[in-house]
């Protein structure tokens, strides 16, 4: 038996979300973290139609990551904290310090997140967890 390499591991592309509004989720996305959209998937002139924002978008940041949001028919939102529908995936997002946690929170309320927990008052790793416009949670944390 040989010793797996870094290279005989699979490597993580990219995180898909689902939505039912693929151009709106990217556009959430793209503006709270400063992403930019892969080649041909940027957003059209106003007025013309929008077929990949009606399919599949890609998010690209640095160090390699990307977002991807796939349009569906319809999904349920997670409930969390309630258990009724469970999260299933969530982003953790750091940040350096307290000023910058509360300048976020700001940013990300204006953009259209929600916020449903609040632990910023926490000494030891002060955070908040909010739901994207389509429901899905994400947390900011100082670390």
């Amino acid at each position: 038996m040989t010793t797996p390499t870094a290279d005989t591991f699979p490597r993580i592309r990219q995180i898909v979300l689902d939505t039912t509004d693929a151009r709106s989720l990217a556009e959430f996305y793209r503006r709270l973290f400063g992403l930019h959209y892969r080649p041909g998937d940027e957003p059209p002139v106003d007025g013309e139609p929008d077929p990949r924002g009606a399919d599949w978008l890609v998010l690209a940041g640095t160090g390699g990551f990307s977002l991807a949001f796939q349009q569906v028919d319809s999904i349920a939102s997670p409930t969390w904290p309630d258990p009724a529908v469970p999260q299933q995936l969530h982003l953790d997002t750091t940040v350096p310090d307290a000023t910058e946690l509360d300048r976020q929170h700001e940013r990300a309320l204006a953009l259209g997140a929600r916020l449903l927990f609040d632990r910023s008052d926490d000494p030891q790793e002060p955070l908040r967890v909010y739901a994207d416009p389509q429901g899905h949670p994400f947390c900011l944390f100082v670390a």
